[in-house]
């Protein structure tokens, strides 16, 4: 990180300390149990995830752009990235715990 000017390794830091919210965990335990971490387009409901869920994600590093879709090019398929296996394990509160257990019973 020493190579980095001190306003990258500032945002290097603030990224390293970002939690996901709770429907970004949720999207991103979903890729869990899937070949290669393989990240679903639709929810539970056949919505479709919302993109700036998954862009974000992508910022984050919790996951990346896997192809591209020819027949809808508009649609992000995206897989777990190590940081994004992390990142979806993590609960570092009571809360967290909580939120993930109904986002869990209301997405299973």
């Amino acid at each position: 990180m020493a190579d980095l000017s001190p306003t990258a390794q500032a945002l290097e830091r603030r990224r390293r300390r970002v939690r996901p919210t709770v429907t970004q965990r949720a999207w991103l335990r979903r890729g869990l149990d899937q070949a290669g971490g393989k990240l679903p387009l639709f929810d539970h409901y056949g919505q479709r995830y919302d993109s700036r869920t998954i862009r974000s994600c992508i910022e984050q590093g919790w996951a990346e752009p896997w192809f591209d879709n020819p027949t809808k090019p508009d649609w992000l398929v995206c897989k777990l990235t190590e940081a994004g296996r992390k990142a979806a394990g993590s609960s570092d509160t009571a809360g967290d715990a909580a939120a993930r257990d109904l986002v869990e019973d209301l997405f299973s």
